[in-house]
């Protein structure tokens, strides 16, 4: 049993490592395949320059001055926008790049009822003003079964605890579904 536990996960990122060569290397290998050429992983090479010289062409003033155009155009189709806005955040939210993160920290909340936890991250932070006051509120992503599937929560930021876990950290343990998460979190401050 050991020996399967041990096996496991290398064969899973085998796995999954070959399937996105075999995935990436499908972009561009028919082309290959019209002209005569039939080497296995040059489809692959092919994409990963393609993808390289797209960033570069995008860091450009050029590249970005079409990028601003193509968000225009898709930012007036009805449905197209909504689903390019949602991927946007998303990888806004895991690139380690993005001057400005959507998640901005990973918290703990009192979720659903009183001594049961949920973890999130914090994507905002709000003033709720009423005739009784202001009320300072952070919106708490707190995904389910998916990164990208989640519920949001306005919480007091009184009631938000911080664990010294980084974004990075947090994404691991939402996706690992909890299982790697550390055996001792402490808060910060």
């Amino acid at each position: 049993m050991t020996g399967c536990v041990i096996l496991f996960p290398i064969a899973i990122t085998f796995y999954f490592t070959w399937w996105f060569i075999h995935f990436v290397d499908g972009f561009f290998s028919p082309i290959y395949a019209q002209l005569g050429i039939n080497i296995f992983g040059l489809g692959f090479i092919t994409s990963v320059t393609f993808i390289f010289f797209v960033g570069v062409f995008m860091s450009s003033w050029v590249g970005a001055s079409v990028l601003g155009i193509g968000e225009w155009i898709i930012k007036r189709m009805p449905l197209v926008r909504h689903i390019y806005n949602a991927s946007k955040q998303i990888s806004a939210a895991i690139s380690p790049d993005q001057n400005k993160q959507a998640f901005k920290e990973a918290v703990i909340i009192r979720h659903p009822r009183i001594g049961e936890y949920a973890f999130g991250f914090i994507t905002s932070s709000v003033s709720l003003q009423s005739y009784c006051g202001q009320e300072d509120l952070y919106c708490v992503y707190v995904p389910t079964n998916h990164l990208y599937i989640g519920d949001i929560f306005m919480v007091n930021s009184k009631d938000v605890i911080r664990p010294n876990l980084s974004v990075r950290e947090g994404i691991e343990i939402v996706v690992s579904g909890g299982m790697s998460m550390p055996q001792i979190l402490s808060t910060l401050g």
